[in-house]
């Protein structure tokens, strides 16, 4: 990546990560902060936590469609201003209804296709890859940070002081994006990046997507249901102060005990058995919470196991979907599959909550393993994936003809599995399997290395 491309994603990656810390801080404390609040019942707080995720599932797709109409920073900027407007109006919130309605606002600010899109905007396409693993992976930095960093402010300013902070954080976030991040010389449509409406269909009706889609699903309404009760049960072993040395030390530990597995799904394409193995310890995990809630620390390493499967399962099924998407379809995919995944964060809060209510801490676990037992009868059945990576061509605007012959040259090359040219976006969709393709021939027919 050139030096002004990397500027760019990284300045994005950082408002995607002041967006994130404000959606995950109130995580790992509103459920003891909830008991204090003007009518509130579990449910309520359960919906309270996961009701941002509604409100993104409707409309995360429709912004990324308004800033190909409006430009990128308008509609970023009026995702960023209706997130500060939610979380000032859970700050002066007293009754869980107000924090309620705060907190669906802070979802209804969807800016995270219209980010991949600016960013796609501003990296070349055989850069592109890198600039969405670094967007990727800020997410999930933000997710370990703000798990430590709300308990410890949560001690100084409280959990209203949190939505202050996201506040804050959102408008920084549009001085960044306007002082930091250029404007891009030329926006469009990317079919890597963002949803093709007329693509849907194809997505919807494959059934290996559509069990990663599940998959995503089940796993954010885990992670929620258990952030409606697990401060609770917490409490009961540790003072609320210290619970973030637990997030701290089991986040921590769980990230580096992923990452040979990783190395092994990928290295030595054992991807399928790792995704089983991790989604087992998850339902295990789930499993051992129900009957731990007494011991800190059988929390504690029913905990390390979770995250162990948890980040472990984050990484892969992103990995999944596009080694299996077609190549033309990957920002169609990810489209849906994000969708799923904050839908199952909204059903997994109000889940968790009326589990709480009507049966007790344990059942939300227990519950939470049958439903991960039953996401791992349909991993075993899915098929063994092709090792195959997404690979973008900038071949110039072609006519129809132009595309298909150059499609038939492109598959001719070892290595080269699919070929699928967007001809008024003047780019090539590749998947290639990259021990074998020869790199040098493929970036032959690339407009950008024949101005190089």
């Amino acid at each position: 990546m050139t030096a002004s491309e990397l500027r760019a994603t990284l300045a994005l990656a950082s408002i995607m990560v002041m967006r994130m810390l404000g959606l995950f801080m109130v995580l790992p404390v509103f459920a003891i902060y909830a008991s204090q609040l003007e009518g509130v019942t579990p449910t309520l707080a359960g919906i309270a936590i996961g009701v941002y995720g509604l409100t993104q599932t409707f409309l995360q797709i429709p912004f990324g469609m308004l800033s190909d109409r409006f430009g990128r920073k308008p509609i970023i900027s009026l995702g960023l201003g209706i997130f500060a407007l939610g979380s000032v109006i859970a700050a002066l919130s007293h009754g869980i209804v107000g924090i309620i309605i705060g907190r669906a606002l802070q979802g209804t600010g969807a800016i995270s296709s219209a980010l991949l899109a600016l960013t796609a905007d501003l990296t070349q396409e055989e850069h592109r890859t890198k600039a969405m693993a670094i967007m990727g992976i800020s997410i999930g930095m933000s997710f370990v940070v703000a798990l430590v960093l709300g308990p410890v402010l949560s001690r100084w300013i409280g959990v209203l002081g949190l939505f202050w902070v996201s506040a804050v954080l959102a408008i920084i976030a549009i001085v960044v994006l306007y002082k930091v991040v250029p404007q891009p010389l030329q926006s469009r449509f990317h079919s890597d990046a963002e949803p093709v409406p007329a693509k849907f269909k194809r997505v919807l009706q494959d059934p290996e997507l559509l069990r990663l889609d599940a998959g995503i699903f089940l796993l954010h309404l885990l992670l929620t249901a258990l952030f409606v009760t697990l401060p609770m049960s917490l409490k009961d072993v540790l003072p609320p102060e210290q619970h973030w040395l637990v997030y701290l030390s089991t986040l921590v530990a769980a990230v580096i005990a992923m990452m040979p597995f990783m190395m092994i799904a990928e290295r030595y394409r054992r991807l399928k058995q790792v995704f089983i193995g991790a989604i087992a310890v998850l339902a295990l995990s789930q499993l051992g919470l129900g009957f731990v809630q007494h011991s800190l620390w059988g929390m504690v390493i029913m905990l390390f196991l979770f995250f162990t499967a948890f980040t472990l399962l984050e990484a892969t099924l992103p990995s999944l979907i596009s080694k299996i998407a077609p190549a033309d379809s990957k920002g169609t995919a990810m489209g849906v599959y994000a969708s799923t995944q904050f839908f199952g964060a909204f059903l997994g809060g109000v889940l968790g909550g009326w589990l709480q209510q009507h049966y007790s801490h344990s059942a939300v676990f227990l519950i939470g393993s049958g439903l991960a037992t039953i996401w791992l009868g349909l991993a075993i059945t899915m098929k063994n994936p092709r090792y195959l990576s997404s690979q973008l061509l900038n071949v110039g605007v072609l006519e129809a003809h132009q595309a298909q012959l150059l499609v038939k040259k492109l598959l001719e090359i070892r290595g080269v599995v699919e070929a699928a040219i967007a001809a008024e976006e003047g780019v090539a969709y590749l998947k290639i399997d990259k021990a074998a393709v020869n790199m040098a021939e493929l970036t032959h027919y690339s407009v950008a290395m024949e101005q190089r």
